[in-house]
């Protein structure tokens, strides 16, 4: 109780530490130009109140992932509390800020366009096809997933059904302005939400449960020959730094305000997040606890099944109900955010105007059907390799940020660490997984996953030298 306790304070804490010291070195201006005011269209830039953007902010990128990926997380014990708050922290919520008031200094381009102007053309070209491909991923993850968990609480309709009514709900929230129905709807399943997670924390505060501490007796190093470096770091993507995060913000970065909004909305909104993966984490660790702990059950049992079976047992009928709605409001509201995000891609790269329906129809149609397609492969498949581009997308976001901060002679010791962290888990995975080279936790692999480390780093230091010299000159 007292590892969850104290990290539980420290994400509180540094949204009023951190990141105000954040809004100081992007040296954030509350008079200066808004895309929302300068480009306004009535489809995508709209102005809203600073509530709604966060309150959206916080649905597009709370999918399941800080819900499923917490639960496979917490297989590791305690230090997936670690994970989560300094991750959180110093990682995932800087990584959103910054990268939030980059896309709103920029028109909220989409985040293609903004590695493409600070990382190079030939990087702006590989993210244009790397995002796309992830957010599709990522919308067909947040179709399957809900439906699952929906067809689990209501038999009375089938899967294939869920599946259905949630596709053409998305092609819906794609074409329509986004005042109109996500900035309509998203106030209740916002509701749902925070209940889930207030309802939650209250039972592991006053309820009869015991979460471990930290302690090096639970400190699971290779749970399931799955070791804890790199492996924790990319199940646990979105409630410590997610890059599918960054393919988000634009949609809210054409909606603030002023720039004094973007803390509240982009780091404040991560910070929520991890929140919520803090709490499952707990809560998994906590239910499961007599049954030989969350990876003994998530050995026969789906995290779906978790979700259900936690919320019934701890909140009852109707609190269960409202907690299911919750967790199912979460990856729809990413799901479809996902397809629209992708629609913005593909419309600025080919400079398309949005504000012509037949035009957001053009590519909405084919993005959909894809879609649909994939759905029909194994879930598990598009699951893992979504969580390894997840996180490769975060780590160019990472060193786009490091540029920016270089550029504008700024700290960018906040963002170069993370960068480097980053970039050596996404390396080493690649020689570790089964899902690419396959050496398993072996010197090699690890060794491998460092030189290629060291490399990217080099390049990067270049770049970041020889821009410091254009600068002076």
């Amino acid at each position: 109780m007292l590892t969850f306790i104290i990290c539980l304070v420290l994400l509180v804490v540094a949204y009023f530490t951190y990141g105000r010291y954040l809004d100081k070195v992007c040296k954030i201006d509350p008079k200066a130009s808004v895309p929302s005011d300068r480009l306004y269209d009535g489809v995508d830039y709209v102005p809203m109140p600073r509530w709604r953007t966060f309150l959206i902010q916080l649905l597009n990128i709370a999918g399941t992932g800080p819900i499923f990926g917490a639960i496979l997380g917490a297989c590791y014990g305690p230090v997936a509390f670690l994970w989560i708050t300094i991750g959180g922290i110093f990682m995932g919520a800087m990584h959103d800020f910054i990268s939030g008031v980059i896309l709103v200094r920029n028109d909220g381009l989409s985040i293609t366009e903004i590695v493409a102007r600070y990382l190079g053309k030939g990087a702006g070209a590989f993210m244009r096809v790397f995002s796309v491909i992830l957010l599709l991923l990522v919308g067909v993850v947040f179709v399957v997933s809900p439906a699952d968990i929906l067809s689990t609480k209501f038999e009375f309709i089938s899967r294939s059904w869920w599946l259905a009514i949630i596709i053409v709900y998305y092609f819906i929230a794609t074409l329509l302005p986004i005042d109109k129905l996500i900035g309509k709807i998203y106030p209740l399943f916002g509701a749902a939400l925070v209940f889930m997670a207030v309802g939650l924390l209250g039972v592991l505060l006053f309820g009869d449960y015991t979460i471990p501490a930290m302690t090096l007796e639970n400190l699971h190093i290779n749970k399931a020959n799955l070791p804890l470096v790199p492996t924790l770091f990319i199940t646990i993507a979105c409630g410590a730094i997610s890059g599918f995060h960054a393919t988000q913000s634009p949609l809210m970065a054409r909606c603030v305000n002023n720039e004094g909004e973007c803390r509240m909305v982009f780091y404040g909104a991560m910070i929520s997040e991890s929140v919520i993966a803090l709490i499952w984490a707990a809560i998994s660790m906590a239910f499961f606890y007599e049954d030989g702990g969350v990876s003994a059950v998530m050995a026969t049992h789906t995290p779906a099944w978790a979700v259900n079976e936690i919320s019934n047992t701890t909140l009852g009928i109707v609190g269960g109900i409202l907690a299911i709605l919750g967790v199912v409001a979460a990856p729809i509201t990413s799901g479809d955010t996902a397809f629209r995000s992708a629609r913005l891609i593909i419309a600025d790269v080919f400079h398309i105007e949005q504000r012509t329906k037949w035009k957001r129809l053009v590519i909405c149609i084919p993005l959909l059907t894809i879609g649909i397609i994939l759905t029909f492969v194994d879930f598990d498949v598009v699951w893992r390799y979504f969580a390894w581009t997840n996180q490769a997308l975060a780590t160019v976001v990472l060193w786009c940020i490091v540029v920016y901060l270089n550029l504008n002679k700024r700290n960018i010791w906040v963002a170069l660490p993370p960068a480097v962290f980053m970039t050596y888990i996404c390396s080493s995975f690649v020689f570790v997984s089964n899902q690419f080279v396959g050496m398993g936790s072996t010197a090699l692999a690890y060794a491998l996953g460092g030189v290629l480390t060291v490399l990217l780093t080099a390049l990067m230091c270049y770049k970041l030298r020889k821009d410091r010299k254009t600068l002076l000159v």
